[in-house]
């Protein structure tokens, strides 16, 4: 198998795809390649910058009601079944895999052979089959890449069949559309039809692994991690809108990775090669990396408009809000050798209320880290989905990813408990949202006083400090933070009117307790 642009022979780079008398596969062609065939298919077009532009039609964001998990005896009883994975009957699967493969074994294939997961131990081999040239180079940038010599023999023990363009026939296929995003644990097979959207690539995998990694002891995580000077790891949990990716850039802290991880008994590994960031309105001095990785060759932008002298437009939010830029690790320069380090010392989950009741900080003890892990809150405003009014709404997604969880959340709730018993780890919740009242009434927690809580928690200071309970929640709050105000650390100083602080705050409880009896008795959320 080499590298040249000239088809492959298919009987090596189609190997356990089920895929047979292809004529042409290109077969694990590099970036500049794939850009080159992408752009004399018409595929895609690039930017004044080299950037790869992309749009993804109907679809500009994950098909969450298409998704499927095949019902199989070996792994049905330990499936977390509902809303989030839907069973798909074996016999209807099959059927759907042939249908696709049939698809693909009548046009020019692109395969790319890659890893997930940064750590050797833990790692699987990936290879994709796709129609589409900037399909496999998101999946080049997304994933690791195996050395040339790595890919002499490689053998996969997933893979995914890509026909972004083929429509699914649903009645004899037994899915809801003519999208179909379907996970077979048994046969090590994803099937991907009807959708351009190339995070589906992404988050099947990264699915994959939250399905695998439990059974060996190691704790999979949507997350983003960083790791100081001394080798203190920090892992920063969130949902969009928390602050999770701007807090966990700092020039003075690598960074590990942006979004998925491991947590073993060696430390935290990346699941990735790359990063998937969202970049409408992109500002550059706020997020300088992010803007020099998407104006340049070799990244893929997603939905990005672009004008007919190729310039970028980040704040045109015409096609999606869900405008997306896929580059490869290697682009940030900031960047942690090897994607991987040792234990975590601090575990950040973010959340940014806009009720405005819970405090910029609190210590967890590892019976609340679990609490709030599972129940992975936030809280959406008008403005940032369509269909919401002015009052805050409360979004629980359990783990912080709860779509792309094949296990019960207690599952990877236990594994987190018991990470942070066994270790020299601090569990934080920091509250990035408002302060003073709820949205509308209350203002945005400053930037400013979060950051000095980062720097308080990441330097060590604030866990020998003194805390004080909190009646509702029980959480224990800081007295002190230097650089915050000690009304800002108590969030019913900063209001106004006690009363109504009280009544919000137990109104937050309840739709908390609600949401957890729930996930308890084994209902879906999020």
């Amino acid at each position: 198998m080499n590298n040249a642009t000239a088809p492959q022979n298919a009987c090596d780079v189609l190997a356990g795809t089920g895929l047979k008398n292809v004529p042409e596969v290109f077969a694990n062609l590099k970036a500049a390649e794939l850009v080159e065939q992408s752009v004399r298919r018409g595929e895609a077009r690039l930017s004044a910058d080299g950037a790869l532009v992309a749009h993804t039609g109907e679809h500009t964001g994950r098909s969450v009601k298409d998704k499927f998990v095949v019902d199989e005896p070996a792994s049905t009883d330990e499936v977390w079944w509902g809303d989030i994975n839907q069973k798909l009957a074996p016999a209807q699967f099959q059927r759907l895999a042939d249908q696709v493969r049939g698809y693909l074994a009548g046009q020019p294939l692109f395969t790319q052979d890659l890893y997930a997961g940064a750590d050797p131990a833990h790692r699987i081999r990936v290879r994709l089959v796709t129609t589409n040239a900037w399909q496999a180079l998101f999946a080049r940038n997304m994933f690791i890449r195996p050395s040339d010599a790595e890919l002499e023999g490689f053998e996969p023990d997933w893979v995914i069949l890509h026909a972004p363009g083929f429509e699914v026939d649903a009645a004899t296929c037994g899915v809801r559309s003519s999208t179909a995003v379907t996970l077979s644990l048994d046969q090590k097979l994803v099937v991907i039809a009807g959708t351009q959207y190339a995070g589906e690539i992404k988050k099947s995998i990264f699915t994959v692994m939250n399905w695998l990694l439990p059974a060996k002891g190691v704790m999979p995580m949507h997350c983003s991690a960083n790791v100081g000077v001394d080798g203190d790891v920090a892992l920063f949990f969130g949902l969009s809108g928390t602050g999770k990716t701007t807090l966990s850039s700092d020039r003075a802290r690598p960074l590990i990775g942006d979004d998925e991880h491991g947590w073993s008994d060696e430390g935290v590994f990346n699941f990735e090669g790359g990063c998937y960031a969202k970049v409408i309105d992109l500002n550059q001095e706020a997020e300088p990396d992010i803007w020099a990785a998407s104006h340049r060759f070799g990244v893929v932008l997603e939905n990005v408009a672009i004008g007919s002298g190729g310039t970028l437009d980040l704040t045109d939010s015409s096609k999606t809000e869900n405008t997306r830029s896929c580059y490869p690790l290697d682009f940030v320069p900031n960047i942690c050798p090897g994607s991987r380090a040792g234990q975590p010392r601090n575990v950040i989950m973010l959340t940014a209320d806009a009720f405005g009741v819970l405090p910029p900080v609190a210590k967890l003890t590892p019976d609340q880290a679990m609490y709030h892990f599972i129940s992975g809150y936030t809280a959406r405003i008008a403005g940032t989905e369509k269909g919401l009014g002015r009052e805050p709404q409360a979004t629980f997604s359990p783990c912080f990813g709860g779509p792309f969880l094949p296990r019960p959340p207690q599952v990877y709730g236990e594994l987190l408990k018991q990470r942070l018993s066994s270790g020299d780890v601090t569990c934080w919740l920091v509250n990035t949202g408002w302060t003073g009242g709820a949205y509308g009434v209350g203002k945005r927690m400053s930037l400013t006083h979060t950051r000095a809580i980062l720097a308080a928690i990441l330097g060590g200071g604030l866990t020998s400090g003194e805390f004080e309970a909190e009646p509702l929640f029980g959480l224990s709050l800081p007295k002190a933070v230097d650089g915050v105000p000690a009304e800002v650390l108590d969030p019913v100083r900063s209001w106004s009117d006690s009363a109504e602080y009280e009544r919000t705050a137990r109104h937050l409880l309840a739709l908390f307790e609600k949401n957890y009896t729930a996930l308890k008795a084994g209902g879906a959320a999020g």
